[in-house]
């Protein structure tokens, strides 16, 4: 398979980005191996980035470096910055998307953003950095998938 496309740096994926750059390189400083740096980066936008609608916070960001800036976004843009700092430590990572429903009874309906990360050892592990809260438990323990719509 192609990874190529899963490295590239885009507008909003700016992971050649200085402060994008130093951030990766810090997080994965004291591991070795992908799954390790994965599953750190992960834990970081995790807990180190306010999710926008929880923390009611501005500005509403998109890109990588936006939301290290201003240390918060949405889903989809932490799912940027995830996909950001998998890249700059040369891990493989996509974005995925869900359409759900806001009252779990049809429209009206939100998109869901979070990530696919290729381990080497699993294949593609989608995890999703949205952030905890009380009815919300993501993890990052492959090859189970614990996203935020898990309990």
């Amino acid at each position: 398979m192609n990874m190529k496309k899963y490295m590239q740096i885009s507008e909003i994926i700016d992971w050649q980005h200085p402060t994008i750059l130093e951030l990766a390189k810090k997080v994965a400083s004291s591991h070795q191996t992908p799954e390790a740096i994965a599953k750190a980066c992960f834990e970081w936008v995790r807990d180190e980035i306010d999710h926008s609608c929880d923390y009611q916070m501005n500005p509403v960001t998109c890109k990588a470096s936006d939301l290290l800036k201003y240390k918060t976004g949405f889903c989809y843009a932490k799912s940027h910055l995830l996909a950001a700092l998998l890249r700059a430590n040369g891990i493989p990572a996509g974005l995925c998307y869900q359409r759900l429903s806001i009252h779990d009874n049809g429209k009206p309906y939100s998109l869901h953003g979070f990530n696919a990360v290729y381990l080497p050892e699993i294949g593609w592990y989608r995890v999703d950095a949205r952030g905890n809260r009380q009815d919300i438990n993501a993890q990052f323990i492959p090859p189970t998938r614990k996203i935020s719509l898990s309990k």
